[in-house]
């Protein structure tokens, strides 16, 4: 590390209040392999993956970075690294193999060891109970389109709340329903490949009512931590000043961000425009019991952010931001790019300073609703060799979260834009290199380099960047 390097770690640290949490974050079916392992059955993506032309290159998950039986070397990966808490999923189908029924305790046991080996290590347990891996049983019956499904998951939440309540420090309910909704229903390019489009809808209705059912699931099991929800959110902007431009971002807006958030924290579907009516009636009569269930008291929200959106007229050419979608040829506009900004290895735009506008209008929109915020997933994949012999210089990566970081910070602090919002922590996507969903392996989020041919860790600069930054931070 440069002196120049050094200095801007100090200032960095120093704007950290002593409680400021710093993280990373992971995700089961990314990292954890081990399919047929201790009885985990299989789920949705398990099935998608095996569909020829799914995953790019071809690339099977059933390894990933085989957490499974590794977990004590990645736990000592963080203790190292410094970190104050991880964020990892719990694997509904590795804990309850047909998402109904018994329970596997050789997968309960497993996350027990789990967690017990992080508080160990000094870091704080933040559990998140679906991150998009649905025990296939219940995909086969219709998955989040069907109501069903939401009543299954508060059962598998209340049993994971009565294991583990006494020692998670943060539950996080549903990982990005947004993503679930928009990939996996509306545009089939994620599990489990349907092409609905905005007949997707009722899977953002189910997902949201599975929310409200786990939450009050965990608090009847009487869990210690705190309770609540992490959703993508993208700051959306018209391409031109347009009337169509402009109409066609604020529908865009509302089936990424709204349609997810405003039932959450304020117990209603937001309206929708006239003319886009019939867009959304596949959403159906929603009852006021189910919003009171969708609508409970939260202690945290959990923002990830990559990356703001830009929406032009006109069908363009299927651009999805995790891959070209057929489905999108259908809609009447496109994502347009942002010429200004760099961008990462998917093609995002490295764009930190829509952060502190995003967070501005989510306390705009939300006021008091809106609960204390952790910025729950922030990162960003550069092209890597598969095998390293050292060290990654990855400048990239450092200046992704470093500006990130400082941008959140500077947006909260006082006399920022965004001042009056509570931010309570930041985890890097992702501590190691996984399985990154359609795009297999090609695509590195990681801190740490991993060679999956080996399953050798190999730390990147970005590694002991992120080290020094939590190392000054506390003194």
């Amino acid at each position: 590390m440069t002196v120049q390097d050094s200095v801007a770690v100090q200032a960095l640290a120093a704007r950290l209040s002593p409680e400021f949490k710093l993280g990373v974050a992971s995700a089961a079916f990314q990292i954890e392999g081990s399919l047929a392992a201790g009885g985990r059955g299989p789920s949705g993506w398990d099935a998608f993956a095996e569909k020829p032309g799914s995953i790019r290159d071809g690339h099977s998950p059933a390894v990933a970075c085989d957490h499974y039986n590794r977990s004590p070397e990645d736990i000592e990966l963080m203790r190292t690294l410094g970190i104050d808490s991880y964020r990892f999923s719990i694997s509904w189908p590795r804990i309850q193999p047909d998402g109904t029924g018994p329970f596997n305790t050789v997968g309960l046991d497993f996350y027990d060891r789990l967690i017990d080996r992080l508080l160990a290590a000094g870091i704080s347990p933040m559990a998140t109970l679906y991150h998009w891996d649905t025990p296939l049983p219940l995909e086969h019956r219709g998955g989040w389109l069907n109501r069903s499904t939401a009543e299954r998951f508060a059962e598998y939440s209340a049993a994971a709340g009565e294991r583990f309540g006494d020692r998670v420090a943060q539950w996080v309910t549903l990982n990005e329903p947004a993503s679930v909704t928009l990939n996996g229903y509306a545009l089939g390019v994620h599990a489990p490949g349907r092409d609905l489009l905005f007949n997707a809808l009722p899977s953002v209705h189910h997902q949201l009512l599975g929310h409200g059912l786990a939450v009050q699931a965990l608090r009847a099991a009487g869990v210690s931590g705190a309770v609540g929800v992490t959703n993508l959110h993208s700051p959306v902007r018209p391409a031109s000043r347009s009337v169509t431009d402009r109409f066609l971002a604020n529908i865009f807006d509302l089936v990424l961000n709204r349609v997810y958030a405003d039932p959450i924290l304020l117990g209603s579907y937001p309206k929708v425009p006239l003319p886009a009516k019939p867009w959304f009636r596949s959403l159906g009569k929603i009852t006021d019991a189910d919003l009171r269930t969708i609508h409970q008291p939260l202690d945290f929200y959990g923002l990830n952010y990559y990356y703001p959106v830009k929406v032009a007229t006109g069908a363009g050419r299927g651009e999805s931001p995790v891959g070209t979608a057929g489905a999108m040829l259908k809609m009447p506009f496109h994502m347009a790019a942002f010429p200004e900004y760099a961008t990462t290895g998917f093609g995002w735009p490295v764009a930190p300073d829509h952060l502190g506008p995003l967070l501005r209008e989510l306390k705009d929109r939300y006021r008091g609703a809106l609960p204390p915020l952790y910025i729950t997933e922030s990162g960003a994949s550069f092209p890597e060799p598969d095998h390293v012999s050292g060290p990654i210089a990855d400048t990239e990566r450092i200046s992704y979260i470093a500006s990130h970081l400082g941008h959140a910070l500077d947006a909260t602090a006082p006399g920022g834009i965004a001042e009056d919002v509570e931010l309570l922590g930041y985890y890097v996507w992702t501590l190691m290199d996984n399985f990154e969903w359609a795009a297999g392996y090609s695509q590195r989020f990681g801190l740490v380099h991993v060679d999956f041919d080996t399953q050798a860790r190999t730390p990147k600069d970005s590694y002991y960047w992120y080290q020094a930054l939590s190392r000054a931070r506390k003194g």
